[in-house]
């Protein structure tokens, strides 16, 4: 089963805090796991901006939801029950309680509005409604894959438009900026454009250049594919040149027979085949011809600063 979206979970946190009364918020997610079948590698997995473990945000979000509509409660920090208006929602599907859920966020929002409008207050914040299946954090991670992706095609666009020896210079740099040729002084090099042997690069491992690594770069035009006959070539201008590590870097994409024959090597050449989109990605990464254009700060509860001060038990 793939991990249940945040409306999904709402009605099984409420079968548990009716069953088992109030519990952390944390010690919600193995027994939350178990009645959905996780693996322990899905309760594990994180969303891809590293942002946190997928299935215990999704917990986190429906509590939060279900608590803002009045069917939870926090009697403590981090602590969790159900009130006594969760009682009419505990059979209900989970469509019905997300329904309850977004008409009474919605009321409260607008009472808020209301207060903040008699007191003249306008702070600029809205209250974060319940849209569809996906939680803030999700909708804000599926944002910024989509600027990433559009960032990746911008950066092929821009690769293409430049010359094929700008392009060899680029890939040099570009492992270097990986870390390749670690402390050594000019590490990588571009080969002199014609004889060139099939190589069209050069790092250096060390400063004596007793291990080296061999670069060739094609760059194509996004429809093209490298085939298995381009690769087998590369592979053979490695042994001329006496060298079992190479990496192979194209704008465009490898056909099925190249990226086997690559796997097919088994250790006897250490060949790393790059697409165009790997590219794009590792340059964004490592920040090559790249600037920062925004930082967004996501702050969140520091549990050890308030758990030291006394709860008030009354």
């Amino acid at each position: 089963m793939s991990i249940p979206k945040y409306n999904e979970i709402m009605p099984n946190i409420l079968r548990y805090l009716d069953t088992n009364g109030e519990q952390k918020f944390r010690s919600l997610e193995q027994p939350l796991a178990i009645e959905f079948g996780l693996s322990d590698e899905q309760v594990a997995q994180k969303y891809d901006s590293g942002n946190g473990t997928i299935f215990l945000d999704r917990i986190s979000w429906a509590l939060s939801y279900l608590t803002n509509s009045g069917l939870t409660e926090r009697p403590r920090r981090g602590i969790y029950k159900n009130t006594d208006k969760a009682q009419a929602f505990i059979n209900k599907s989970s469509e019905e309680i997300q329904q309850f859920v977004k008409e009474q966020m919605a009321i409260r929002a607008a009472e808020l509005k209301t207060i903040k409008a008699e007191q003249g207050v306008d702070d600029g914040r809205s209250e974060l409604l319940p849209t569809g299946d996906q939680t803030p954090q999700e909708v804000l991670n599926t944002a910024y894959e989509s600027i990433r992706q559009s960032t990746y095609d911008q950066i092929i666009d821009t690769v293409l438009s430049k010359t094929p020896t700008e392009f060899e210079s680029l890939v040099v740099k570009l492992m270097e900026r990986m870390g390749y040729g670690g402390q050594v002084k000019n590490a990588g090099s571009v080969t002199q454009t014609t004889n060139d042997g099939g190589i069209d690069g050069i790092i250096k491992e060390d400063i004596l250049g007793l291990g080296k690594i061999h670069i060739q770069a094609k760059r194509y035009a996004r429809s093209n594919t490298v085939g298995r006959e381009e690769v087998q070539k590369f592979v053979g201008a490695l042994a001329v040149a006496q060298s079992n590590k190479g990496v192979f870097i194209t704008t465009s994409s490898y056909s099925a027979g190249a990226i086997a024959y690559a796997e097919s090597l088994n250790g006897t050449n250490n060949l790393v085949l790059i697409n165009g989109e790997q590219l794009a990605k590792y340059m964004y990464d490592y920040s090559l011809g790249m600037q920062t254009k925004q930082h967004i700060e996501i702050k969140e509860m520091d549990s050890d600063f308030w758990d030291a001060m006394q709860n008030n038990l009354k």
